[in-house]
């Protein structure tokens, strides 16, 4: 009975999974056979300051997007939870970005961020505020494309939080009143530890999401001004498509996938996730 879905699986994701750890120790360029070069690969990745540079972007758009979206998508949810009017208009409000295509809503932004007519220097010139060619500035590129990232990510996170807290009893916060418990006690007394399944669910997920970002990057930037917002899956996207170095972008594509797993251990630790 699961022999068509072991097939699938098997066939489009374990065996490209296995390809790619096999190229990435070849010199493959698709017009000709691969050739065997061991760990080359990754020794010109450990040299690519241009790699170590989209690493550590990476890195800072993770920490930035991932901790400030999930908070932000904690308190909506826990906003939303209540018997408000209009609360089902809200919730769809909040979520309507994530089901939104990317490019679509990296084009929006592009607008807002446009130097000339864009909303947000608009916006800033009421106040007084000179205005940023916010995309073509590499001190404030990645902060553009980060808030972007941040902004997109709350509604599926807004989501599972008021998913998780359907499931918290009541009981719980009339006994606290009862106790003379404030609004903000019982937000981190009870709400915090209830949720916090759904928080390292949210956490983990987001941290992957945060490693794959690509779609806005190649629509608002292209990896620049001078590779200030290119990420690690820009650059496995140019030595694979663009370049045609298909063994290089596999190392590249291991290395991404060695992050995240070191990422989603270290995360299963601090929110202790086994014990759940």
């Amino acid at each position: 009975m699961v022999t068509p879905a072991v097939a699938h699986i098997g066939l489009w994701t374990a065996l490209p999974v296995l390809a790619t750890f096999a190229l990435s120790l070849t010199d493959y360029n698709i017009f000709d056979a691969p050739r065997w070069i061991g760990i080359d690969n990754y020794i010109q990745i450990w040299n690519d300051p241009t790699f170590r540079l989209a690493t550590w972007n990476t890195v800072v758009y993770t920490f930035w997007t991932v901790p400030v979206s999930m908070a932000i998508a904690m308190i909506i949810a826990v906003a939303l939870n209540q018997n408000l009017w209009l609360r089902t208009w809200y919730r769809t409000a909040f979520f309507l970005p994530q089901v939104t295509a990317t490019v679509a809503i990296a084009m929006v932004w592009l607008w807002i961020y446009n130097p000339q007519q864009g909303l947000l220097n608009a916006a800033l010139s009421v106040i007084g505020i000179p205005g940023q060619a916010w995309l073509a500035n590499p001190d404030w590129s990645l902060w553009a494309v980060i808030l972007v990232g941040a902004w997109q990510g709350i509604g599926i996170k807004m989501l599972i939080y008021i998913a998780a807290l359907q499931n918290v009893d009541n009981s719980l916060y009339e006994a606290a009143s009862v106790d003379g418990a404030s609004v903000v006690r019982k937000f981190f007394a009870i709400t915090l530890p209830m949720l916090k399944p759904a928080t390292f669910f949210v956490l983990v997920i987001s941290i992957i999401g945060a490693f794959q970002v690509f779609d806005q990057i190649y629509v608002l930037t292209d990896g620049g001004p001078a590779n200030a917002t290119t990420m690690m899956t820009y650059e496995v996207y140019r030595s694979a498509f663009q370049n045609f170095q298909m063994g290089l972008a596999s190392a590249q594509s291991v290395c991404l996938f060695a992050f995240l797993l070191v990422m989603t251990l270290i995360s299963r630790r601090a929110t202790r996730g086994d014990d759940e």
